[in-house]
């Protein structure tokens, strides 16, 4: 029989010995780094570095940059980590120009403003000029115009703020290609019907229709419009039912009930 290869436990101690010295080298290196790391939190939230620095804000075309910071109540130089994104965001939102808005940090030292705001959906005249208004009945009396733009319609006759209001809410709901084939909004209620519109359009037709379910019922005039002859001019009812009116050629009447030219009807 060969002889067996015997390693005395002599011979085995430095061995263990130097496993023994690996593993709590490797452990107070461990230690060490957690040390150092909090270390090196606490000297950041206690340094500049942790402090605000830049505030960015996105989203906005009606509402100013430093408008919305203030409202935000962040200011530079406050520790980036005692920001209440929920707090800024709520005071944010209660201006009537904005809809929704998203706070967030972004490390090291940015507070990033993400803001939403009600749609530009028409305008309204007082005296020469003209203001916009947005989707939820504002009118943004600071950002006077001297003319329109194509882009949205003329509301006229609204003098009753919460007719103006619902109107509004309708038309935040059309399609823009929708919204900008209309170029005025007429509001004549009578004792019947308080929600009675008129529309004047951009290709020539004028809608006599009702503030209430208006976006809805809106959303066929194309598919009524393609089924027309394009020679062919006169009023669109969208009322319980859609139909078409054709003008008078000879002498035609407008609808509130005196005669017109074809220049004027449109």
């Amino acid at each position: 029989m060969g002889k067996k290869n015997v390693v005395s436990i002599e011979d085995r101690i430095p061995t263990l010995k130097q496993e023994r010295k690996k593993k709590a080298n490797r452990r107070l290196i461990f230690y060490l780094s957690i040390f150092f790391f909090l270390i090196s939190i606490i000297v950041y939230l206690q340094s500049p570095l942790s402090h605000v620095r830049t505030i960015e804000v996105s989203g906005n075309s009606f509402v100013e940059n430093d408008e919305v910071i203030e409202q935000s109540g962040i200011t530079k130089g406050t520790n980036i980590w005692t920001v209440s994104e929920s707090n800024a965001k709520q005071t944010i939102n209660e201006n009537p120009v904005i809809q929704d808005v998203e706070v967030n940090r972004q490390l090291p030292w940015t507070i990033e403003i993400d803001v939403n705001e009600f749609g530009h959906v028409g305008y309204v005249q007082q005296n020469e000029n003209y203001y916009p208004v947005l989707g939820n009945g504002k009118v943004l009396e600071e950002l006077q115009q001297n003319t329109v733009s194509g882009k949205a319609p003329l509301l006229l006759g609204f003098s009753d703020e919460e007719y103006l209001t619902q109107m509004t809410q309708e038309l935040k709901n059309l399609s823009e290609s929708i919204l900008e084939l209309i170029s005025e909004v007429h509001w004549q209620p009578s004792d019947g019907n308080q929600h009675k519109i008129l529309l004047y359009m951009n290709d020539g037709y004028i809608v006599d229709g009702t503030i209430r379910n208006f976006a809805d019922k809106m959303s066929i005039y194309p598919s009524i419009v393609s089924q027309l002859d394009p020679e062919s001019k006169g009023i669109i009812h969208i009322g319980a039912g859609a139909y078409f009116e054709e003008f008078n050629t000879t002498a035609e009447e407008d609808p509130d009930g005196s005669e017109s030219s074809d220049e004027t009807e449109q």
